[in-house]
């Protein structure tokens, strides 16, 4: 199914196969796990510091992960989900990919952008408000997570099991 959202580029959740092992944070798998059936994916390009694509992610990731995990599982990787999605149209001038793939036992929530620099995470300071603590969130609430270089950019990911923290 395709839809086109207000202010963002098209969505897809389309039937995948995803795959899901143990790992270290910063590791990042692609490919050498089982495939598990009964997996979607949701694809979705995000405009230019279009910072209404960030609700608008979190719905679509919502609806895919209608009756997926356990309670409170699915509000974490929407929050985790818009904090990467957040950091890459805040803190690059281009534009950026969200793809989430999910299957009975777990998730993986990947956002390429298209700028090389790598982030970090780091205690915000008073005077940041409510700003800096993304990756704080993300090291600390998903189950691993990661960044990897790809083209020109790179991808920020992270992965969450279908079952409580």
């Amino acid at each position: 199914m395709e839809r086109q959202a207000r202010g963002s580029g098209p969505t897809t959740i389309v039937g995948v196969s995803a795959t899901r092992r143990t790992r270290k944070t910063g590791e990042d798998p692609t490919a050498d796990a089982p495939e598990q059936g009964g997996a979607g994916q949701l694809n979705r390009r995000l405009g230019r510091a279009d910072l209404r694509a960030v609700p608008e992610a979190r719905r679509a990731l919502r609806e895919l992960l209608r009756g997926w995990g356990k309670p409170g599982r699915s509000e974490t990787a929407e929050l985790l989900t818009s904090e990467l999605v957040t950091n890459a149209l805040v803190h690059t001038d281009d534009d950026a990919v969200l793809t989430a793939t999910v299957s009975s036992s777990g998730l993986r929530v990947e956002v390429r952008d298209f700028v090389a620099r790598r982030p970090r995470p780091s205690a915000p300071t008073a005077d940041e408000g409510t700003h800096g603590r993304g990756l704080v969130l993300v090291e600390s609430l998903a189950d691993t997570w990661g960044v990897r270089a790809q083209g020109g950019g790179k991808v920020v990911w992270f992965e969450l099991g279908a079952g409580a923290a």
